[in-house]
């Protein structure tokens, strides 16, 4: 059974805005959401900016009392996942609760709890942890706590691949449904990892920028790139199949046509260098959708700012398109967003369906510095108008994990 799926359903919470209008115009006007720090006192950390989301008031999602049961990486997902499920317009008592799913995952989990904890067991001993330590901090209390607030009895699981989680979780949701064993889920991924054990635990293996100027510390692609900056938020989507959502009479932003994920079973950090597992992740996706390499128009690139990644991404892209990767529209939205870790592959699949619907290609910002290893259109600086058909977005993880997803234009 090879059903059509489609997306009905978007919701987000970034640095560059709390719902999906908010955060695609920011993002179409080139804003940057990296500043400095305000969650807590960096005074004895290297490294002192990220980009926070501003302005989050959980209450608008959820009772007052589950905010104090949930960590704020659930928090920011029951809140992406609702705004999704409010915009699709699913009404809960039409639908087969049996067969709506959610597969919606966090790369880290917990994390502000389990620093929280921590240093208050170190302080008070054991006897004083708090008694939702435990099911505050694991990372499948997202979707856990997504499917009580929205009803679905269907599948329930959480896709842990670090940086590519929230593309594989929907990659995993795409088949689930195009090969008949659910008819909607929502899916995605949400982080909460600017504390100070986050931000210290990734200067500590090297991988943030240690940049103090915040429009040249995110600069995917730029040959001055030095790490990434650390992003917060959740993104969800709503994936449905076709006829169901056609009968319903729901709006449809685009069709996901094709997924393709691979291990590069190289190093647990870093890339492989010559991109050869991305590579086949993006031709599995491509040919998943039956489409020549061609067609595809935008890729909305992992691009992390980090020496490695973007080196073996640029390698990947040439691997796949050959001549073809030189007229190709790439750009890394990480730029403006910093790297929402198990998030970002939500959130910038948000953007590549948004660019299918206005034709539109967001840039990467503050690109200055041209490098001869990363020499593709990378879309500097400034968004441009461009007919899009087909698009890809890259998710690529710690551990080697390679997912890719396909979208097409509504039609």
């Amino acid at each position: 059974m090879n059903r059509r799926v489609v997306i009905t359903g978007i919701g987000n919470i970034t640095p560059l805005g709390n719902t999906v209008s908010e955060f695609w115009e920011n993002i179409k006007n080139s804003k940057n959401g990296i500043d400095f720090i305000t969650k807590f006192d960096t005074s004895d950390c290297e490294n002192k900016i990220a980009a926070e989301v501003k302005n989050f008031q959980p209450t608008d999602y959820m009772e007052k009392k589950l905010t104090k049961r949930y960590d704020l990486f659930t928090q920011y997902g029951v809140a992406s996942a609702v705004q999704a499920f409010n915009d699709s317009e699913i009404k809960s008592d039409e639908i087969n609760a049996d067969r709506f799913g959610i597969i919606y995952g966090s790369g880290i989990g917990g994390l502000n709890t389990m620093e929280e904890q921590i240093i208050k067991m170190h302080e008070k001993g054991p006897s004083r942890i708090a008694p939702l330590f435990i099911p505050m901090s694991i990372v499948n209390m997202a979707a856990g706590n997504i499917a009580i607030h929205l009803g679905a009895k269907g599948i329930c699981t959480c896709t842990v691949t670090a940086c590519a989680t929230a593309t594989n979780c929907i990659g995993e949701a795409f088949r689930s449904i195009k090969h008949g064993y659910h008819d909607i889920i929502v899916s995605g991924g949400a982080e909460a990892s600017i504390d100070k054990i986050g931000i210290g635990g990734f200067t500590s293996i090297m991988a943030l920028s240690p940049s103090k100027d915040i429009n040249r510390a995110s600069i995917p692609f730029d040959k001055e790139r030095n790490g990434f900056v650390m992003g917060e938020g959740a993104g969800a989507l709503v994936l449905e199949e076709l006829e169901h959502a056609q009968k319903r009479g729901a709006k449809i932003y685009a069709e996901i046509v094709g997924y393709g994920t691979t291990c590069d079973a190289y190093h647990m950090t870093a890339p492989s260098p010559d991109g050869s597992g991305a590579s086949k992740a993006m031709q599995m996706a491509i040919n998943e959708a039956g489409i020549s390499n061609n067609e595809i128009s935008y890729i909305n690139a992992h691009g992390t700012s980090t020496m490695p990644n973007d080196s073996a991404e640029t390698n990947a892209i040439k691997s796949v398109f050959k001549e073809y990767a030189y007229e190709l529209l790439i750009s890394s939205t990480k730029s403006m967003t910093g790297h929402l870790l198990g998030a970002a592959g939500a959130v910038e699949a948000i953007i590549a369906i948004k660019s299918l619907q206005d034709n539109f290609v967001p840039p990467t910002i503050n690109y200055k510095e041209k490098d001869p290893v990363c020499d593709l259109n990378y879309v500097p600086n400034t968004g441009v108008s461009h007919e899009n058909k087909y698009v890809l977005s890259n998710s690529f993880g710690f551990g080697g994990h390679n997912a890719v997803l396909c979208f097409k234009k509504w039609e």
